[in-house]
């Protein structure tokens, strides 16, 4: 097996002193394809900040065991002010920016690239919109064309698909198996009856960290794991898949 792009070592992380996650541990691969679950509250947005540096460890460590890899980030929309005053593309092309080239006119194949990525999201005749007059699934394409404008070699996705339109949703998971050839995912889902059938590995994210090694949970190793999700079952009719009555 090749070594972890992103090792991450008995870590406890949390704010103003008090642990939202203890003695975590994990190893993330190239091209892995990981799915986080886990109820709120239980640190899977906390693991993601430490992974790329935003939050700082009360104990333990992240490292690369390799060349550092190159991260991009699809943020919680929630999290996000996008009243400021630019255009989609230049959100997109945003992600290309270095302290060096922020100020510089980008490389025309930067921005080819960029015409390239609003297609391929469905934003065609939207590059010079406002970003403050998008929906928010609109929005949320825009920041995913950011987020991979860079090639990165990890890809970190906090609930991607919370608002996405449902015209979006199919193509979103098409995009990431198509990006998953190229680049390691991790992706922090409520939905693991739609990410189970992508996934190739699946972490339960609730104070502690459970690896599980492949895309298959049943309700019993998910109690194991002390991982309070519904399973979700998808077909003509979606329904909650619940446990046998006494």
């Amino acid at each position: 097996m090749s070594q972890p792009l992103v090792s991450i070592k008995k870590v406890t992380a949390g704010y103003n002193g008090t642990p939202v996650l203890k003695d975590v541990n994990l190893d993330i691969f190239p091209k892995d394809f990981l799915g986080v679950i886990g109820p709120n509250g239980g640190g899977k947005t906390t693991l993601s900040k430490v992974l790329l540096g935003i939050l700082k460890p009360f104990s333990g460590e992240v490292t690369f065991p390799g060349e550092r890899p190159n991260i991009g980030y699809l943020p919680q929309i929630s999290h996000i002010d996008h009243s400021f005053p630019v255009t989609v593309k230049d959100v997109i092309l945003s992600g290309m920016a270095t302290p060096r080239t922020w100020w510089k006119s980008l490389a025309k194949e930067h921005k080819a690239k960029a015409d390239n990525l609003i297609r391929k999201t469905g934003l065609s005749g939207l590059a010079n919109k406002p970003v403050g007059e998008l929906s928010g699934g609109q929005f949320q394409r825009a920041l995913l064309a950011r987020a991979i404008i860079n090639d990165p070699q990890l890809l970190v996705l906090d609930e991607p698909d919370t608002f996405v339109d449902r015209s979006f949703e199919g193509e979103l998971y098409s995009l990431l198996e198509q990006l998953n050839k190229t680049m390691a995912i991790f992706l922090i889902s409520h939905d693991i009856g739609t990410i189970s059938s992508m996934v190739k590995t699946i972490a339960c994210v609730n104070g502690s960290l459970h690896y599980h090694p492949s895309n298959v949970l049943s309700a019993e190793v998910l109690k194991v794991y002390n991982c309070p999700i519904d399973l979700i079952a998808h077909g003509p009719v979606p329904h909650r898949v619940l446990k046998n009555h006494g």
